[in-house]
């Protein structure tokens, strides 16, 4: 059997951010012994986040235009697994459960769904930004105005095997080695209270097994890091996406107080971050990509004047790599490239958006490289 996988890219681009407005990424492949039936992964930014809770249940309800092109866009890239970026959480997961049936309606059954609360939203009672507010967006573990604001979620052929599921979501900032925490004179900004609780995530650190067709077990890796930009002149944001970036780094290391994750798993998610181009600090990219654990897929996509480069997703001016998912090793890329048809139509203008497209990647044992067609 393959694993399959792929992105799907419409980047928004607010003074260069690195911040993905609706991507999907089918990325990662294993040969497996039961069947040479591709499994196909995928990870869609939807950008379905709304202002309050609920009202993403109602907009689902009421067949909402963005909502109905996140669905064609996954519908279009038929996958057996897609992680959901940008997908406001509630308790019973109801809005989940909606999309699930308007996928199902519309052909596509992901009979498996997941999520938890993400790090978004969840007040902390803190002025973690240290402007002398509280109970702002900017003062919740992660930027959010509600809890369960933009979260992450997963709608699955396969099984998820949630008794082996791990979250690292609470891991705090403060605990990863190296930790590039904020200061001002010497001392943490804004002060040390706040990191005796701030978490390192953005969204959410998940390790998340599925079950393959033929029993053996596939680890999603999964997260949603926070844009490399904004944050105030001690460069929070800079800092954490930096250090969200290196968790990976340090987990398949053995350097955390968990275990490093079992083979075979998929690094699935969106770093908001370039390896060499736009904001952000790039050494972080590139380290993990240089990981031995993982081998980069390099994808290719065009850019917005037409030229071809390494790229998961369009920014302005520029393409480049944000959402990601680098291979285990032992595989060998066999495909992967940018599709610009399979990306849904934008959403009503917002500054700085900047384009879409589609990357693919595929990877099998034992087979040398071939671009997909498109």
């Amino acid at each position: 059997m393959t694993v399959r996988v792929a992105p799907l890219a419409a980047q928004s681009n607010a003074m260069r951010a690195c911040f993905v407005a609706c991507l999907l990424l089918l990325i990662s492949a294993l040969s497996l012994a039961a069947s040479d039936r591709p499994v196909r992964l995928a990870v869609f930014h939807t950008e379905l986040g709304r202002d309050g809770p609920g009202l993403l249940l109602r907009d689902i309800r009421r067949g909402a235009e963005d909502v109905l092109r996140a669905r064609d866009t996954i519908l279009a890239a038929q996958p057996d697994v897609v992680v959901l970026l940008g997908f406001d959480h509630d308790l019973d997961m109801v809005a989940l459960s909606a999309f699930q049936r308007l996928l199902a309606d519309a052909g596509l059954d992901l009979p498996y769904r997941f999520s938890r609360l993400p790090n978004r939203g969840m007040a902390t009672g803190l002025d973690l930004v240290g402007d002398g507010r509280t109970g702002t967006a900017d003062d919740a573990q992660g930027y959010g105005s509600f809890a369960g604001a933009s979260g992450m979620a997963i709608l699955s052929r396969l099984a998820v095997m949630e008794q082996g599921f791990q979250d690292h979501s609470a891991f705090l900032w403060r605990d990863l080695p190296g930790a590039l925490l904020p200061g001002l004179n010497g001392r943490p900004y804004p002060s040390e209270a706040v990191f005796e609780v701030q978490r390192l995530a953005t969204t959410g650190i998940w390790s998340v097994p599925v079950l393959l067709p033929d029993g053996s077990t596939l680890t999603l890796l999964t997260w949603h890091a926070g844009p490399p930009v904004f944050g105030g002149p001690h460069q929070r944001n800079r800092r954490r996406n930096h250090d969200e970036t290196l968790f990976w780094v340090h987990y398949l290391n053995g350097d955390l107080p968990f275990a490093p994750p079992p083979p075979p798993f998929a690094l699935i998610g969106n770093s908001n971050i370039d390896p060499g181009e736009g904001d952000g600090m790039h050494a972080a990219m590139r380290r993990l990509l240089a990981h031995p654990a993982l081998q980069d897929p390099t994808p290719r996509g065009r850019t917005p004047d037409g030229a071809i480069r390494t790229a998961t997703a369009h920014f302005s001016p520029w393409a480049g790599l944000s959402a990601y998912q680098p291979y285990p090793a032992r595989c060998r890329p066999w495909g992967h490239g940018q599709r610009p048809d399979l990306a849904p139509a934008a959403r009503p203008p917002r500054a700085g958006l900047a384009g879409s497209g589609v990357a693919l990647s595929l990877c099998r044992k034992r087979r040398a490289f071939h671009p997909l067609p498109g």
